[in-house]
């Protein structure tokens, strides 16, 4: 395939798994992952076994898989990048070859975390910056810039305030959601809405709590989360609706005492009292004591 026909089918496969992706809640299947096709032929956008896809007809990599659970020691750094290890065998031979194209290149790639068995979270374009054959390890970036800044660990602090700020909007948040609506069946845990692209990852305490005092943090796991529509993720951020440590959810009472259209009395209205919709899985029930924390600054605003 010329360079030119292959960019361009990177660039449509890229649109497509993202597109799918914010279609499911910010997610993909591996049998969806598996059966892409292009121009009537199976196109698999991942290896069946191993966590890197190189198509004979590509010259570089297409995509790569993190798994934390894999075999290999794929380290998602505190620089703000993900530090890839080489395959196995020869270093400048077989899968290691084409990562090597792909940052000679600049070629865009997709990268897949696998949250957990079948359901990966997808983040692209990313891009090969550097090889570090200390470590035995390509670096992922989620900018093309930094295939421009020269030795990455000379980076300057605004630098890597950017690299973080990065990993953390497109790789963090992402994955933070995946989690959170897969847990809850892609199911608004407030109305039940069932349309995945219509659905929030809401953290209980804000990712921006620092927790010094109460012992509570932002951290994004799962039992710091509700899965939301988007009007019950406005309300619960504005402590319009709020959720109490027994998972009932209340409706401030100035809203409660409004009058208003279809809308405020069939999406919010209705909703007080209403029991929340739990994962199945108990671990992944949303932490009581965070609830708690929060259902009072609901109650000082309500």
């Amino acid at each position: 395939m010329d360079p030119v026909s292959e960019r361009t089918l990177r660039e449509l496969i890229i649109g497509w798994v993202l597109e799918r992706a914010e279609a499911n809640g910010g997610f993909l299947h591996r049998e969806e992952l598996l059966g892409f096709r292009h121009g009537g032929e199976r196109l698999p956008l991942i290896d069946f076994s191993r966590g890197i896809r190189n198509p004979a007809a590509f010259s570089a990599t297409l995509s790569i898989v993190s798994s934390a659970h894999g075999p290999y020691d794929d380290v998602e750094s505190e620089d703000g990048f993900l530090h890839y290890a080489y395959r196995s065998g020869d270093p400048f031979g077989g899968d290691n070859r084409k990562l090597r194209e792909a940052m000679t290149t600049g070629a865009p790639l997709l990268f897949f975390r696998k949250e957990q068995p079948n359901i990966y979270t997808p983040v692209a374009p990313v891009y090969v910056v550097e090889d570090y054959p200390e470590e035995r390890a390509f670096v992922i970036a989620f900018d093309e810039a930094f295939r421009y800044f020269g030795d990455l660990r000379d980076l300057g602090e605004p630098q890597r305030a950017y690299a973080r700020r990065l990993a953390k909007q497109r790789l963090h948040q992402p994955a933070f959601r995946t989690r959170v609506i897969h847990a809850y069946t892609t199911r608004c845990a407030v109305c039940r809405l069932h349309h995945g692209s219509l659905l929030d990852a809401a953290h209980i305490v804000p990712d921006s709590h620092a927790g010094a005092a109460d012992g509570l943090d932002g951290a994004p796991t799962v039992d710091n989360g509700l899965s939301l529509c988007k009007i019950h993720h406005s309300a619960y951020d504005q402590n319009m609706l709020g959720i109490s440590p027994d998972y009932r959810v209340q409706i401030a009472l100035d809203l409660l005492a409004e009058t208003d259209g279809p809308m405020l009395r069939h999406g919010l209205q209705e909703m007080h009292g209403r029991s929340l919709h739990l994962p199945a899985r108990r671990g992944d029930a949303p932490s009581r004591e965070r609830l708690a924390w929060r259902f009072e600054q609901f109650r000082q605003r309500a």
